[in-house]
């Protein structure tokens, strides 16, 4: 399902009444009481639940994660992503953000190995690749030693997102780790992943938030999965609120601010897969004027 911004706005406009009669004694709360009106627009629900976070920090004077009982100690770093291309074009992206300490490379390609190939030759950074449904079970054991043997650490959504027989059987026998990316989009999803992933790539855009994507989280390190959360092409805002969950996190992507052209805000920055904090409270986001 697609979202525009128009469509967003226009559910919110409609909820507005309801919204503006709950009490912000907490995002989470807010969330599930708004669900069955603005369930049907994840896209909108995040926007409103980035926002409530942020807001409910900013009145107590805290950032968010310290308001959940975390530390900000060693969280881990984020991947650059190399969007699928040519080669040379792939090559040249990646040297032109060089230094950062992952990448991620986008694959679902006739020549992925040699995409992979190509760009190990001019670095030494881990690589993460994301195969966007686009492989088959065979294909996707056939491919992994050889990935594993290039310096990559996972292989993220090899197969479409309904094939859960085909999942079973690479969790067990891929030489790589395997997340779930488009196969765990909320949390209904995350228990089913045991047995068929290592992991589970989080979207706080396609969860509708920061609440489900905390609770996504969490549930999966119960679980015994590895944790990770990624972003689409966004602002600071998006990627301040993801940062809120550095501490509960085995891997992140969160470079979708350094992604886009024009940012609208300041917040949490991040500097060659180091995220930066502001002193700024709630989710350390300030719009920048002309978007204020």
């Amino acid at each position: 399902q697609a979202f525009t911004a128009p469509g967003m706005r226009a559910d919110l406009e409609a909820a507005r009444a309801r919204i503006e009669a709950e009490p912000l004694d907490d995002p989470a709360t807010l969330w599930d009481r708004l669900l069955p009106v603005l369930g049907h627009n994840r896209f909108a629900m995040c926007a409103l639940d980035e926002a409530a976070h942020d807001l409910w920090g900013k009145q107590r004077g805290q950032p968010v994660w310290k308001l959940w009982g975390l530390t900000q100690r060693g969280g881990p770093l984020s991947n650059y992503t190399i969007g699928i291309d040519a080669i040379d074009t792939m090559v040249a992206k990646m040297r032109e953000f060089d230094g950062w300490p992952i990448y991620k490379i986008k694959l679902g390609t006739a020549n992925d190995l040699a995409i992979v190939r190509a760009l190990r030759q001019h670095t030494t950074a881990t690589f993460r690749v994301d195969a966007n449904c686009a492989w088959s079970v065979d294909q996707t054991l056939a491919f992994a030693p050889e990935l594993r043997s290039l310096g990559v650490e996972f292989i993220e959504q090899p197969l479409p997102a309904g094939e859960w027989t085909g999942m079973k059987r690479l969790f067990a026998e891929s030489a790589l780790p395997i997340m779930a990316d488009e196969s765990c989009l909320v949390p209904e999803d995350v228990d089913r992943c045991v047995g068929h992933f290592h992991g589970i790539n989080v979207k706080l855009t396609k969860a509708g938030g920061l609440t489900p994507a905390r609770r996504m989280v969490l549930r999966a390190r119960e679980l015994g999965l590895r944790t990770m959360v990624g972003c689409m092409c966004e602002s600071s805002v998006g990627i301040s609120a993801i940062a809120q969950l550095l501490p509960l996190l085995d891997y992140v992507d969160m470079d979708g601010a350094v992604l886009i052209a024009k940012d609208i805000a300041t917040g949490v920055r991040v500097e060659k897969g180091h995220a930066i904090f502001p002193t700024e409270n709630g989710n350390g986001v300030r719009l920048l004027p002309e978007f204020a």
